[in-house]
């Protein structure tokens, strides 16, 4: 989920997907193009999608993100973009697709769950709240577009069981809203705010030894049925990451979480 000014809204207007709308798609294994998808591409990974590919795969956040992460810093940028490094072979494909297809399936990130449907959140000022925007844009190269089958974003998300994920990535645009004007004084990400607030949002396991083997608890409140889910629940732990950078970083409030 990209963050759109009102300015780019306008380029992609044409295919955006109205309230109420719906677009046609079916993806099979008999399509001409299947799997093609998978094959040498920019995939973004939000917090949400390494939390789940890490557990699928039985590895630390930090060890997801050496093996299988790029982070790239754009110009003007102030927090690094996560992206799934693709395998090293001629066609540059997804590291987990398999002969058969994908082999994280039901993990799959939130891009390939939406897929051909791309989400932005359209911020129009200052204080207004977000809204969130749906564009159908599959590649010219994909015939599931000649399908016949309808969908609503509503009905698509569901059998895409992307309602967890939408539901996350979503507070992920909220929160990194914040990065974009630059709240590291000048030091950049590498700094150690900027470390910190990765850290809460990317790396689960480094961010449960700071919450309780720091002097974390000492310093926040936090509800005692929220911290012991986080204490063995990764998505409790993200959610607490998000609010505590919105706290120690946008000094915005949060319900959850509060300076003792």
């Amino acid at each position: 989920m990209k963050t759109l000014p009102l300015d780019q809204m306008a380029r992609l207007g044409k295919h955006q997907i109205p309230p109420g709308g719906g677009f046609r798609f079916r993806c099979h294994p008999g399509i001409s193009c299947f799997n093609r998808c998978c094959r040498n591409l920019n995939l973004f990974l939000y917090p949400y999608d390494v939390l789940r590919l890490k557990n699928r795969l039985g590895l630390t956040s930090g060890e997801f993100i050496e093996r299988h992460a790029d982070l790239v810093l754009r110009p003007s940028q102030h927090f690094p973009d996560v992206l799934l490094r693709m395998a090293h072979n001629p066609e540059h494909t997804c590291p987990f697709l398999g002969a058969a297809g994908c082999d994280v399936y039901a993990d799959r990130p939130d891009a390939c769950r939406s897929f051909p449907v791309e989400y932005g959140l359209v911020f129009a000022g200052p204080h207004a709240p977000p809204r969130t925007v749906a564009f159908f844009r599959p590649p010219e190269f994909c015939r599931g577009q000649d399908e016949d089958q309808f969908w609503t974003l509503e009905t698509w998300g569901a059998d895409q069981q992307a309602q967890a994920h939408h539901r996350m990535t979503r507070r992920w645009g909220e929160l990194r809203a914040l990065f974009q004007e630059d709240p590291w004084e000048g030091r950049g990400p590498d700094a150690p705010k900027g470390k910190m607030a990765f850290m809460a949002t990317y790396n689960v396991d480094a961010f449960r030894e700071f919450v309780f083997q720091s002097s974390f608890l000492a310093r926040y409140r936090v509800p005692e049925a929220h911290l012991a889910a986080a204490r063995g629940d990764d998505q409790a732990l993200l959610e607490l990451g998000f609010e505590w950078v919105k706290v120690f970083l946008g000094h915005r409030p949060s319900d959850l979480i509060r300076l003792r």
